[in-house]
């Protein structure tokens, strides 16, 4: 897939020649049903918790970087490219974020319970508690690929 991108828009590839591949959640369902609602054009942001990447000594996302969306089975099926970034503490996040993630209700009620469970559930597996105050990474991503579910015009070569 990303070899498809890259010939299709090498000036681009060439600039962000890296990026990550990844499934949303942390089951195969949830990641097929998070990638349904990027492929229906749906869900157009997504958050993570920050420590994560503190725990795991990564950097964080920039913006213009690219992440493969794949599949519960772990086939990559669109690349993202990240158009927004920023650093919040979960209280802080607002209704039209929670609505551009695409999920449940697109409220922002749904958005706290559902991610409140989420970020909870993965803080306890590495043995620490979630709160308000967390920082999470907060970014805004067009879909680049493929050509038929793609939302923004790549840059051209």
């Amino acid at each position: 897939m990303w070899r498809d991108y890259a010939a299709a828009n090498p000036v681009v590839a060439q600039l962000f020649g890296t990026y990550e591949a990844e499934q949303f959640g942390d089951s195969a369902e949830m990641a097929d049903e998070l990638l349904g609602l990027i492929l229906d054009g749906r869900k157009r942001a997504t958050s993570s918790h920050a420590a994560e990447y503190r725990v795991d000594d990564e950097p964080f996302p920039t913006i213009g970087s690219h992440w493969i969306s794949c599949d519960g089975s772990g086939v990559p099926r669109a690349i993202r490219r990240i158009v927004e970034l920023r650093v919040a503490p979960f209280a802080a996040v607002e209704a039209q974020f929670a609505h551009d993630e695409g999920e449940d209700d697109r409220t922002l009620e749904s958005w706290r319970r559902e991610h409140w469970r989420f970020f909870s559930r993965m803080c306890a597996a590495r043995g620490s508690t979630f709160s308000e105050n967390d920082e999470l990474i907060l970014e805004r991503f067009a879909v680049v690929w493929p050509p038929e579910v793609a939302n923004a015009v790549p840059l051209q070569s």
